[in-house]
C-alpha cells in the first residue's frame, strides 16, 4: 500500500501527462503482479462499491477523536473531503507509523476490505479503528476513500494504457483492448495482460475499445478537411453509444462507459439473435417510434432501470442504429478502411429485423450544404454531424485527424451562483462545484449544477470570493451572496418533477464568468420554460432513413 500511496501522491500533485506516465511506469515495473493488477483496476476508472457510508465514518471519527461534533463538521467543511479530514485528525505519531507493517495493496483489498462488507457493524468499527490508529496519513486517506467507494485518481485510461504499453512493450491498441470488459484483478490477470497471444480476453462478451471523435468548432476548421468526397458524413445521434456483440450464440450490449446493459434493452438483444456469430457492431441506442428517432429525454427514462417492465418496453421502444462493423466471422476488421467496413456493414444489415438498422450516410455534395443541415440539427433530434475519413481505420480512444464531431452550438442563458462546494483530489481544498439559479418573480430558484468551464486562475479567484461572501454553511456546502453571474451552456432541456424549477438541463457547463453583468439581469425561469415549450412543440424527431 505504501508504494501505491506514493504513486497516488505523485499523480495528484502534477498536471504534466509525461510525469504521470513516468510515475505509473515506475510503479508497474516494481510492484508485485497482484498489486499491479489492482492498481490498473483503480487507475483505469473502475471503483469498488462502497463498504461503509460516510455518515457512519463521521460518527466514528467524532467518537474516536474526542472532538466536538461542530468541530468535526467545521473541519470537514474546511478541508472539503471526509477521507482527508479523518486522515488529518487521526494522524499518528512517527513511532506508531514506523512500527506498522506495509501491507500490499492486493492484500488490503482482497483480505481486509472485501470481507469487511459482510461483517456486523461492531466488527467493522473495530477493524476501521485499528487502521486509523496505525496508518500514516497518506495510506489512511486512501483506505478511507476505498471504504466509501469514492477514490478517484487524476489520470485517464489513455495514460494508463501508455504506461502499460511502455512497461510491457505491447502496442497501446492491444493494451486498450485487453483492458476492456469485465476482469478480475490478480496475478493471473497481470500475466495475461502482458502475454504475447492476448488470451486475457477469452470472454466472448469482451468489447473493443471505442474510437472517439474530436470536436471541430467552426466552418473554417471544416475547410481544412479538404475534398468533401473523401469524408463519410452521418448524423450525430443523441442516444447511448454502444457495441452490440454476437458471439458463441449469445448477445451482449456494452455502453461506452463499459457497462454491460444487455438486460436493459431486451428487444435489441432479441433482434441481435438474427446476426451470425462473430459479429461486433458499433452504433447508437435511440428511442424509436414509427421509424423515427425520438428525443433523448425519452430514452433517459430507461437508462437508470436495471429491470425493464413490459409497460416501459411498450411506452419507450428503442432501436440500434449501427454505424460501424468491428468484427465479422470472428475476424477483427478495425484495420480496414472506413469505406470497406461500411460496405460490409451495409451488406450485413441489408435485411435486418426490426430493432436493428443502419445509421444513414448523408449524400449532399458540399460542405456548405452540410452546414445548413447542421444548423437544423435540433429539429432533427440530433447533436450535429459526424465526419469520418473514408480511408481511416477504426482507432483507439481519441485520435485526432480521422473522426470529427461537428456539433451544434449549445443553448445558453445567464444564471446567478447560489451555492458552492469543494471539488475532489487536487481540488478538494478549492470551491469548484457550483449551483446556479434564475429569477422566478422576486426569488432565485436553482436550475443547474456545473463545475467545468473555468480556468485555474478563475477558480482561484472565485474560491477567494466564495470564502469571503458566504451567507450560510451546510456541511461542505456554502450558500453565497447571489451577485455573481455566469453564462451557462447546455445540450437539452426536459420537464422534471424532481427539480424545484420543474426543468432539467442536460450537460450544463460554464461558458464564461459574466463580471460585466449584475444579478438583476440574469435570465428568468420563464425564459427557460419557453425554450422547453419550443423544444417539445418541435417534436425533435428525425426519420433515420433521411439523407
Amino acid at each position: 500500500m505504501r508504494a501505491f500511496s506514493q504513486l497516488y501522491e505523485e499523480l495528484d500533485t502534477t498536471t504534466a501527462t509525461n510525469l504521470k506516465v513516468a510515475a505509473m511506469s515506475r510503479y508497474f515495473r516494481n510492484a508485485a503482479p497482484a498489486d499491479a493488477a489492482w492498481a490498473v483496476y483503480i487507475l483505469s476508472g473502475r471503483r469498488l462499491k462502497r463498504f461503509i457510508g460516510p455518515a457512519l465514518l463521521r460518527k466514528w471519527l467524532i467518537e474516536e477523536s474526542g472532538f466536538a461534533d461542530w468541530l468535526v463538521e467545521e473541519s470537514t467543511s474546511t478541508v472539503g473531503d471526509l477521507a482527508e479530514t479523518i486522515a488529518l485528525l487521526m494522524e499518528n505519531d512517527e513511532s506508531v507509523v514506523a512500527s506498522a507493517p506495509d501491507i500490499p495493496l492486493s492484500t488490503w483489498i482482497a483480505e481486509r476490505l472485501l470481507p469487511l462488507r459482510d461483517e456486523p457493524v461492531e466488527r467493522q468499527h473495530d477493524e476501521v479503528m485499528s487502521w486509523w490508529r496505525t496508518l500514516p496519513y497518506r495510506e489512511c486517506f486512501l483506505v478511507n476513500k476505498l471504504l466509501t467507494g469514492s477514490l478517484r485518481v487524476g489520470v485517464s485510461e489513455l495514460l494508463v494504457t501508455r504506461a502499460l504499453a511502455e512497461v510491457m512493450e505491447v502496442p497501446r491498441s492491444e493494451i486498450a483492448r485487453r483492458l476492456m470488459g469485465d476482469w478480475i484483478p490478480g496475478e493471473s490477470y497481470w500475466s495475461a495482460l502482458q502475454a504475447s497471444d492476448g488470451t486475457v480476453n477469452a470472454d466472448p462478451s469482451t468489447p473493443y475499445p471505442f474510437y472517439l471523435a474530436s470536436p471541430v468548432d467552426a466552418a473554417a476548421d471544416i475547410a481544412v478537411l479538404g475534398d468533401r468526397d473523401k469524408w463519410q458524413v452521418e448524423f450525430k445521434w443523441d442516444g447511448i453509444r454502444g457495441q452490440l456483440i454476437r458471439r458463441q450464440g449469445q448477445c451482449y450490449i456494452w455502453s461506452r462507459g463499459e457497462d454491460l446493459v444487455t438486460e436493459r434493452f431486451p428487444e435489441i438483444a432479441a433482434a441481435a439473435a438474427w446476426l451470425p456469430d462473430g459479429v461486433v457492431l458499433d452504433g447508437e441506442l435511440v428511442a424509436w417510434r414509427n421509424g423515427v428517432v425520438q428525443p433523448f429525454n425519452e430514452l433517459q427514462q430507461r437508462i437508470g432501470r436495471k429491470k425493464v417492465t413490459p409497460a416501459i418496453l411498450e411506452k419507450i421502444p428503442v432501436h440500434f442504429l449501427a454505424y460501424d462493423l468491428l468484427e465479422q466471422g470472428y475476424e477483427d476488421l478495425r484495420t480496414l478502411s472506413m469505406r470497406e467496413r461500411r460496405a460490409r456493414l451495409e451488406a450485413l444489415l441489408a435485411n435486418a429485423p426490426a430493432g436493428l438498422g443502419l445509421s444513414p450516410v448523408l449524400t449532399v455534395e458540399s460542405w456548405e450544404e452540410l452546414a445548413v443541415i447542421r444548423s437544423e440539427a435540433r429539429s432533427r433530434s440530433v447533436e450535429g454531424l459526424m465526419l469520418k475519413a473514408l480511408d481511416s481505420p477504426y482507432g483507439t480512444g481519441r485520435q485526432r485527424g480521422a473522426w470529427w464531431k461537428w456539433k451544434i452550438e449549445p443553448y445558453s442563458f445567464d444564471a446567478v451562483m447560489l451555492y458552492a462546494q469543494p471539488g475532489h483530489g487536487r481540488r478538494s481544498n478549492l470551491y469548484t462545484d457550483y449551483t446556479f439559479g434564475v429569477w422566478r418573480g422576486d426569488e432565485i430558484v436553482p436550475v443547474a449544477k456545473a463545475y467545468a468551464g473555468l480556468s485555474n486562475k478563475e477558480i482561484e479567484q472565485l474560491d477567494k470570493w466564495i470564502r469571503s461572501h458566504t451567507k450560510e454553511k451546510f456541511g461542505p456546502v456554502r450558500s453565497v451572496e447571489p451577485t455573481q453571474v455566469f453564462e451557462l451552456g447546455y445540450e437539452g432541456i426536459a420537464a422534471s418533477t424532481r427539480h424545484k424549477s420543474g426543468i432539467a438541463l442536460r450537460f450544463p457547463r460554464i461558458l464564461r464568468w459574466r463580471t460585466d453583468k449584475p444579478a438583476s439581469e440574469a435570465d428568468t425561469l420563464g425564459a427557460l420554460q419557453a425554450v422547453l415549450e419550443t423544444h417539445s412543440a418541435a417534436g425533435d424527431a428525425v426519420d433515420a432513413d433521411a439523407s
